[in-house]
């Protein structure tokens, strides 16, 4: 492993960091999962940065960042491109420091996250599709106006305004033996890897991305930064296309570990939390929750998951919630086939409840292209108990003979 005094982020940097930070961040909630507990046979516990100011962990680093800055750049203003968590981070820190600031958000941004940041008092524009290309138009206007670019995640007072999460950390489960950290450019879990691998060299630290948006196991394998060709995640809040050089060097140096989630894990685990913890996270926020309930993780505990964010759009937590049920087997979308007679409906619906599958919503089509003249297909959405009751309502389907056109 590399020594640590050859990082560009030093013990000393995050200590001083959180000397730069005291009283502006929150030392956010450390809560013992028993549900994930009990799932993982190890304690669990969950370190809330979904309850930080701003709702993420983003205002560690970007206050850190923006607080050293010369007064000289500080009347310049500061310039920054985000998703959504670090441009609230960006304009909570400018309202607190005095300073103006400009945020790049890609078109498509969640309007909660564009309300919050206007309402920090932060100029928006949007630009591009991705983090990305909006951070591309960033490195312009900072170019053509003297503001200073307040990176997401590459710079070392970033990465060490991050590690004050580590300390907190090692302060609130002393004997932690695994850490999962939700990965994007890897801002966060560089910060926590110094600061723990400082202090306890032998916890494991994991890191966990989307897997459609997952470009530090191409980037380790190469042995530097790659970009992906393409992303495609709910979870904008880690959709990085390629990591910057300073996390980059810490987390090849001091992680152990970068594991990847699927789609449906990330909206599993942000219903879980809901259910379980309640606590709302984002996507990108549930990366480490995903990982624990997704099989194949041994770990020895204690486990401390980070959540690293709660800044979701109300419209998106509707589809994962659904998409949650779906993922989990409690929630079901059955299309049949069947001629098209009075009492056929009737008749369905008397078949499902017996199965004990609770009917949402119903939806006639005669109109399908596909269908005979006498034929009708009726689309169904039906709440289930679980994978085993949902597989058994199908096979309910099939042995009363209804043709299912799709069940999933």
């Amino acid at each position: 492993m590399t020594s640590m005094t050859s990082l560009p982020v030093t013990l000393d940097d995050v200590y001083a960091a959180r000397d730069v930070t005291r009283g502006v961040i929150e030392v956010t909630p450390m809560q013992r999962s028993r549900a994930l507990s009990d799932y993982s046979n190890a304690d669990v516990y969950l370190k809330c940065e979904n309850l930080q100011r701003a709702g993420s962990f983003k205002i560690r680093g970007a206050y850190t960042r923006m607080a050293r800055l010369s007064d000289e750049e500080k009347s310049r203003g500061v310039v920054a491109a985000s998703a959504g968590n670090h441009a609230q981070g960006v304009a909570l820190a400018a309202q607190k420091l005095g300073i103006s600031a400009k945020v790049y958000m890609p078109v498509g941004a969640p309007l909660p996250k564009l309300d919050a940041t206007r309402g920090y008092g932060a100029e928006v524009e949007l630009h591009g599709l991705t983090l990305d290309e909006a951070l591309v138009e960033a490195h312009a206007y900072a170019a053509e106006t003297g503001a200073v670019l307040i990176h997401p995640f590459d710079h070392a007072d970033i990465v060490a305004g991050q590690g004050t999460c580590g300390l907190e950390i090692l302060e609130q489960v002393p004997d932690v033996k695994t850490i999962l950290v939700s990965t994007g450019g890897g801002g966060l879990i560089s910060g926590i890897a110094v600061a723990v691998k400082s202090l306890r060299p032998d916890v494991r630290i994991i890191g966990v991305q989307a897997e459609q948006a997952a470009a530090y196991p191409l980037s380790l394998a190469a042995g530097r930064p790659v970009a992906l060709e393409s992303m495609h995640t709910m979870a904008d809040g880690i959709a990085v296309g390629v990591p910057g050089p300073v996390p980059f060097g810490v987390v090849s140096a001091l992680v152990d570990e970068m594991h990847v989630v699927s789609e449906a894990s990330l909206s599993r685990a942000v219903v879980y939390l809901m259910e379980r913890a309640k606590l709302v996270a984002e996507p990108a926020g549930a990366a480490a929750v995903a990982r624990i309930l997704e099989p194949g993780l041994h770990v020895d505990g204690p486990v401390v998951a980070v959540l690293s964010g709660g800044n979701i759009d109300p419209l998106l937590l509707l589809r994962i919630v659904r998409h949650g049920l779906s993922a989990g087997g409690r929630f079901l979308q059955v299309t049949v086939r069947m001629p098209d007679r009075p009492g056929s409906l009737a008749r369905l619906l008397a078949d499902l409840a017996e199965t004990a599958a609770n009917v949402i919503e119903v939806v006639h089509v005669r109109t399908n292209a596909a269908l005979a003249v006498d034929e009708v297909e009726i689309a169904v959405e039906l709440e289930t108990r679980g994978p085993e009751h949902r597989e058994d309502v199908l096979l309910a389907l099939r042995k009363a003979g209804y043709r299912l056109v799709f069940g999933g």
